[in-house]
């Protein structure tokens, strides 16, 4: 045998301080990248979530309309056909064309602004709802729910505030 070989000190397995502060390092860079990608697709997912939100009661309100221009919901003198609220959309009417007294119902839930934060209020109550007669400009509350669009002050990834969606 070879005399260096013979008095060599075995080298311990691991990792020397060097090394490990690179894959910090790395790590680092790595995580810093990823958060914004992160933030992003969270947004898209809640903006998706809106806008899923306002085609669903949008066309609930449509269809209200169309069933008190048909004569199966009962209206006052003066009623414009649109819901006065948003819970009249979960809540059954009676159709009043039925014999046997059949209900109508045009949601299963009101879905919540996602935008709204605050998780401990009412689905309907995060909404902004404007009135027929409100101009389109200036939405305001009525007599009926005519529309809703999001109370968010932010706006979206492609520029538009979220009240206009």
């Amino acid at each position: 045998m070879n005399a260096s070989r013979k008095h060599a000190v075995p080298r311990a397995g691991g990792f020397t301080y060097v090394e490990l502060m690179i894959t910090l390092a790395i790590m680092a860079v790595l995580a810093l990248v990823a958060l914004p990608t992160a933030q992003l697709m969270r947004a898209r997912a809640r903006e998706h979530e809106l806008r899923s939100n306002l085609i669903e009661i949008r066309e609930a309100i449509d269809a209200y309309k169309r069933a008190a221009d048909q004569g199966r919901i009962q209206l006052q003198v003066g009623d414009s056909g649109y819901p006065k609220r948003l819970q009249d959309l979960v809540d059954s009417v009676k159709d009043q064309q039925s014999v046997e007294g059949r209900r109508l119902y045009f949601l299963r839930r009101v879905p919540r602004d996602p935008m709204d934060l605050d998780a401990s209020s009412d689905p309907a109550q995060s909404w902004g709802k404007r009135a027929y007669k409100s101009p389109p400009n200036d939405p305001q509350q009525g007599d009926d729910v005519y529309d809703v669009y999001s109370r968010s002050t932010q706006v979206g990834l492609n520029g538009v505030p979220y009240r206009q969606w």
